[in-house]
């Protein structure tokens, strides 16, 4: 069975993407886990002073996993397999240690917004994880729900090396557990990033991604990732994947322009995932 893993921090952001991974859960036919990390405060003043004992840390946390657990039980009539995971430590690195024993089909989190419509950042939790973890990251913008589910994702490409830099065994596994149609974005502008090879390597991704069916979309723009958000903007597109490595998306996906007032961020998912 699939394992989707969902770390919280108890903050609305973190119970707003666990409701996401719920419905993505009951679409998939999945498991969920819900992880927290937790670490001692300290007072650092002429000499550290521990504020709180590990054993009410460890006690609370693990309280507040199990009374979400507990909600999640309640709202899903008990549909779904539900697990929790508490430790003490760096979330991103308890965080991989958990994905390499249980290998999970996603790691769902939230994403964290900044005051003013200028930009919006990840958490640096999420950041972390999607720079990170070899395992797809779907970062959940606040307030997005899944509705009516994924059933149209887009792939950013550059058509460069796309043997070496393609998740194409990821890309596809989504396509087909959503049963989604998948599109590939290219950007360009006036053929300025076009290459002799180019032919080529859209030829090997088409091979590697024929089982999906995979639309081509050229983007004639500028900017990569204003011509990505509004072409999901305006086709509606449910998730983006986009490789961290590769891309600027990690910050432009979610970075609104005053003059078009686009809140992107508001409305679409992103899968991170690297090669």
């Amino acid at each position: 069975m699939k394992t989707i893993i969902v770390p919280t921090d108890f903050s609305p952001v973190a119970t707003n993407a666990l409701h996401y991974a719920i419905d993505m859960a009951k679409t998939i036919n999945a498991s969920l886990l819900l992880f927290h990390a937790y670490q001692v405060p300290v007072s650092y003043s002429d000499t550290p002073i521990i504020l709180v004992s590990v054993e009410e840390l460890k006690k609370s946390a693990e309280e507040q996993l199990e009374k979400l657990k507990n909600e999640v039980e309640h709202i899903t009539s008990g549909q779904l397999k539900i697990y929790t995971e508490t430790v003490m430590g760096n979330t991103s690195d308890e965080l991989e240690t958990l994905c390499e024993k249980i290998n999970p089909f996603a790691i769902v989190m939230g994403t964290r917004g900044a005051s003013g419509l200028e930009k919006v950042l990840f958490g640096s939790t999420t950041l972390t994880a999607i720079r990170h973890l070899k395992w797809p990251v779907i970062s959940v913008p606040p307030g997005k729900e899944y509705g009516t589910g994924i059933k149209k994702i887009g792939f950013a490409c550059d058509f460069r090396e796309v043997v070496k830099t393609t998740p194409a065994d990821v890309i596809n596994n989504f396509t087909a557990a959503f049963n989604a149609e998948l599109h590939v974005l290219n950007v360009d502008y006036h053929d300025k990033h076009f290459k002799p090879d180019t032919p080529e390597q859209s030829a090997l991704l088409h091979t590697m991604l024929e089982v999906s069916k995979p639309v081509y979309h050229f983007i004639e723009h500028r900017d990569i990732e204003d011509g990505i958000n509004e072409f999901a903007e305006k086709n509606n597109l449910d998730l983006i994947i986009t490789i961290p490595k590769k891309h600027k998306l990690l910050e432009g996906l979610f970075r609104t322009s005053s003059t078009k007032q686009l809140v992107f961020q508001s409305h679409i998912p992103v899968l991170c995932v690297h090669e």
